[in-house]
């Protein structure tokens, strides 16, 4: 889906316009991918516009940025006043926000140390990212791609080199007409799809991949972890064999852009009965409830954004 402009894009401590946010094309991170990056999303309650979980995406931009070793001029709080400050003076919201953190300019050649670390937040309008089937859910396959393997590529940092792999899942899905791909870790259990975490339900437990099968820690699947917890259902992170996917009752993905979304079959074979599954309902029911403002904020989630002037988008 094409992105839709707003006016001021924030970069190294400044607001500067939309088209001024550009790089060379000898950046550091053109040719060698050296990028780390977020996605998060800026909800419209009632009361005004609300940051999801901002504290633990920025703490994670920051974590990514530690293990490639890029230095960041900027702390946490920081880093999330300036998201707010971007979004107030936009004006746009709801909206995705995307903090990236790049090697720039610099020295050519794969080291990176003379290269400049640049960072940008950019916010945009941006809908469902699997369309809206979040009541009829999605077709997807197990993909013959593999999931990067320990110790080749950190899975637990969200770097643009990483989504290298991610596009390789997803076009191999869509071109054989699935809207996602699962992809297995280098030992064959089940890791994560191009872009979301995956959860399985079998006989009223709630399972999901540990970090050790090459699964970045989302921020919407510790959120799914929480609110199962608070609601005392059982929850197990373990390796998931592939055929646990066909025998399971319930699927779903999380992620910042899939937010929640069922899946409805794997390879062709119906999940459960093939209709979004109870305990994926109640859980949904929770998570849009806190992010739509339904219900309380009782985990703290939530960043307000103080408002200025509201411009209109259709999401």
């Amino acid at each position: 889906m094409a992105i839709e402009k707003t006016e001021n894009i924030w970069h190294n401590g400044k607001l500067i316009p939309w088209d001024n946010a550009s790089i060379h094309v000898m950046s550091h991170v053109v040719n060698y991918g050296s990028s780390v990056f977020e996605g998060i999303r800026c909800y419209s309650l009632p009361k005004g516009p609300v940051i999801f979980r901002a504290s633990e995406h920025i703490q994670r931009l920051l974590d990514s940025a530690k293990v490639y070793r890029m230095d960041i001029d900027f702390t946490r709080d920081e880093l999330i006043a300036a998201m707010v400050e971007t979004i107030s003076l936009n004006g746009v919201w709801p909206c995705y926000i995307r903090p990236i953190v790049l090697r720039g300019y610099g020295q050519a050649g794969v080291n990176p140390f003379e290269s400049p670390t640049e960072v940008y937040i950019v916010n945009y309008p941006w809908g469902k990212y699997l369309g809206s089937d979040a009541e009829q859910g999605v077709d997807v396959c197990v993909s013959s791609w593999t999931r990067i393997a320990p110790n080749t590529l950190p899975a637990m940092a969200k770097s643009g080199a990483n989504y290298m792999n991610s596009q390789l899942i997803k076009m191999e899905a869509i071109l054989n007409g699935y809207a996602e791909g699962i992809a297995l870790d280098a030992n064959g259990y089940v890791s994560e799809g191009s872009g979301e975490n995956v959860f399985v339900v079998r006989n009223g437990v709630l399972q999901t991949a540990p970090l050790g099968n090459s699964v970045l820690p989302g921020i919407t699947r510790d959120s799914v972890l929480t609110i199962a917890r608070d609601l005392d259902v059982p929850v197990v992170e373990q390796g998931i064999p592939r055929e646990m996917l066909y025998l399971a009752d319930e699927v779903f993905f999380t992620g910042t852009a899939a937010e929640i979304t069922p899946v409805r079959s794997i390879d062709k074979i119906s999940v459960g009965t093939g209709t979004i599954g109870a305990l994926t309902k109640r859980i949904q029911k929770e998570f849009y409830g806190i992010v739509t403002g339904q219900m309380p904020d009782r985990f703290n989630w939530l960043t307000p954004v103080p408002v200025r002037t509201k411009h209109t988008v259709t999401v």
